[in-house]
């Protein structure tokens, strides 16, 4: 938790992206929280590497306009114009998506997610590989604990994003569900 809270205070004291002068000065603001070459560090804070074009702009778009809860990034977006959507979603999808993390992942948490993951039309939306598409994130190898975050907020209904897929898809499942299915998108072996 204070890493997240020294990073916001890091973010919010920073020039807004919009006004730095560059882009390069504008990206870092974003890189001070996702990390270097937008791998997170921060707990419960995304990795952006790789995440699909579509997917980051319309993430701004709802941050800009009031359409996702966090007081950072609503505030950090308020100022982007539609050509600084683009032109960071542009960058975001070229950054390296995140490898995987270290360490040994939990092998009964890691089957039981997959055959979650299998049962879900995860795949159908996410891709079979779970790199992401259009408005659907990256999901492979993205911090667990982002992922245990997103997931909990979609199912309470407290993340709509969209609409109510999400929300719709994770309905019945329990905690451990969800555990399992973080677990095992952020350890997903490479094919």
């Amino acid at each position: 938790m204070r890493g997240a809270a020294l990073a916001a205070l890091v973010l919010l004291t920073a020039a807004p992206p919009a006004l730095a002068a560059s882009f390069d000065e504008r990206a870092a603001a974003c890189l001070a929280c996702h990390g270097p070459n937008g791998q997170s560090l921060i707990p419960e804070t995304p990795s952006i590497g790789g995440q699909p074009f579509f997917f980051v702009v319309a993430q701004l778009f709802l941050f800009r306009r009031g359409g996702r809860s966090n007081p950072v990034m609503t505030e950090v977006a308020k100022p982007l114009t539609d050509a600084d959507l683009r032109a960071f979603g542009e960058w975001v999808s070229k950054l390296p998506p995140p490898p995987p993390p270290t360490g040994t992942p939990d092998a009964p948490s890691l089957e039981r997610g997959r055959a979650l993951a299998q049962r879900r039309p995860c795949a159908s939306c996410h891709n079979p590989d779970f790199s992401g598409r259009e408005q659907m994130p990256r999901l492979a190898h993205q911090r667990e604990d982002y992922l245990l975050k997103s997931m909990r907020e979609y199912q309470r209904g407290t993340r709509i994003g969209y609409g109510a897929a999400m929300t719709e898809e994770l309905h019945g499942l329990s905690d451990g569900d969800l555990q399992d299915l973080a677990h095992f998108f952020a350890h997903l072996p490479r094919p």
